[in-house]
């Protein structure tokens, strides 16, 4: 465990030093989060018919939506991508960790540095002046600690897992593009999945991506009952021990045959 935690505390240093990055990005954050709630005051004001969610608790998942944008697995290393394409693969091969590891905790630092610099000042000014409401309770804090924690790991396992796919396509681009479109609508990302028709509902729970931002974002309005919690975390651990052993046992088949710049 010692060389996986130097190299994820390597890698989290070194992206913590991209401040005026996350400035630029907590910026873009506050627009889209102030115009995101004003369409869906508009859409509360004109409508009669009752709503899963209340105003209250949907500026809390817009809020926290864009706090902790940077979470989502919706981009590649690109530094793994250029060692799978030079071949310079090989030299992590021989280092004294997984190959699994090493981009396991890569992975998890490329999502957790950009979201502390962004999370903090968003929270900071979004809880007293923007609407968004403290945790409906102490036991909804520690939970939507313990979700998000879960969060950060299930999505480092689902970008290790889409990494994996490099070792046998070109770039991986379109892999990727189509896992961003497919993320953001079942995580909540464009519309909380409560908001989803009921027909709906069953494949929207069944799947992995509600544990990135849903379910962490209802614990702490409250939408998420406390006798529903621990199910809900136990689903995302569930999904997380998949998706890592899918990862591995990919990772496992893909060097077998490894190709390094023809030799």
């Amino acid at each position: 465990m010692r060389p996986v935690f130097a190299i994820f505390s390597a890698r989290f240093r070194g992206l913590l030093q991209y401040r005026a990055a996350a400035l630029a990005g907590l910026a873009t954050q506050f627009f889209w989060g102030l115009i995101r709630l004003m369409i869906f005051d508009a859409f509360y004001r004109s409508s009669t018919a009752p709503q899963p969610m209340d105003y209250a608790q949907v500026a809390v998942y817009i809020w926290l939506g864009q706090a902790f944008f940077a979470l989502l697995p919706q981009w590649m290393d690109g530094e793994i991508q250029e060692s799978l394409r030079s071949g310079t693969v090989a030299y992590e091969m021989l280092r004294p960790v997984g190959l699994y590891e090493l981009w396991f905790a890569r992975n998890l630092a490329s999502r957790t540095a950009p979201v502390i610099l962004r999370a903090v000042p968003l929270l900071a000014i979004a809880i007293p002046f923007l609407g968004l409401g403290l945790p409906a309770s102490w036991t909804a804090a520690g939970a939507f600690c313990v979700a998000m924690v879960a969060a950060a790991l299930l999505s480092a396992a689902i970008a290790t897992l889409m990494t994996t796919t490099l070792l046998w396509t070109v770039s991986g681009e379109g892999i990727w593009q189509l896992l961003a479109l497919t993320m953001w609508l079942f995580s909540g990302t464009l519309i909380p999945l409560p908001f989803f028709p009921e027909w709906l509902q069953p494949l929207v729970n069944a799947l992995p991506f509600r544990g990135l931002m849903d379910v962490p974002f209802r614990i702490w309005s409250g939408h998420i009952p406390p006798s529903a919690v621990l199910p809900n975390l136990a689903s995302v651990a569930c999904w997380t021990a998949v998706i890592i052993g899918m990862g591995r046992l990919l990772i496992a088949r893909g060097t077998r045959k490894l190709v390094v710049q023809g030799g």
